[in-house]
């Protein structure tokens, strides 16, 4: 669901005291939520951060990280592949999802334990019945910083050496056509079509 704020501001009236009308008239300015975060990002209110994710099919990969604690915006998108076109062959790409959050209320960390509720980590190029490379997962970002503390959450676990999860710089990112962003909010009966259980998809909403 695309989420957008609205604000009142008056225009005329009295320039020494804008906020009364005083023969004015109000006008509702309605703001996206990107251009939301980022004014207050500028303003030093909130602490984002972009990382781009990849858990098989990207419809229920953004329905479930749009439910999170300190996730502010998803989109689906296409990343690491050859061109910035989304007709032609396929040119290497792996379905993914750009998440926005506040590294204030989420980390890295907690972000790849999300992923891993959703994913067979063990898996490679296949999530449930969608087999191809670009169903393939992985955490892509232009920050370093992010790479290395996805890297240390894997050394860390005991199963290491058995997960294929890609952590790799992003070197390409394309949003995907409209009829796949935030789909299954829109089309609910394709959640059939989804490897997460519903149980799970569903886990964190109405928290």
């Amino acid at each position: 669901m695309k989420k957008v704020y609205a604000e009142m501001r008056v225009e005329g009236g009295n320039p020494r005291n804008p906020g009364k009308a005083c023969g004015g008239s109000e006008k509702m300015i309605l703001y996206s939520m990107s251009e939301v975060l980022d004014l207050e990002k500028r303003k030093g209110k909130r602490s984002m951060e972009t990382v781009y994710i990849a858990g098989g099919c990207l419809w229920g990969v953004q329905h479930f990280f749009d439910s999170l604690p300190g996730v502010q915006m998803t989109e689906a998108g296409r990343a690491n592949g050859q061109t910035n076109s989304l007709d032609g062959e396929y040119d290497g790409y792996a379905e993914c999802v750009k998440v926005i959050f506040d590294e204030k209320l989420v980390s890295i960390t907690n972000l790849m334990e999300y992923l891993f509720e959703i994913i067979d980590p063990y898996s490679l190029n296949k999530q449930g019945v969608d087999v191809g490379k670009k169903y393939r997962t992985g955490i892509y970002s232009t920050s370093e910083k992010h790479l290395e503390e996805a890297k240390d959450f894997i050394h860390h676990r005991e199963d290491r050496d058995k997960i294929v999860v890609e952590v790799l710089p992003l070197t390409n990112y394309v949003r995907s056509a409209e009829e796949h962003q935030h789909h299954l909010e829109r089309y609910p009966e394709d959640c059939s079509y989804c490897h997460i259980p519903n149980e799970v998809l569903n886990k964190y909403r109405n928290h």
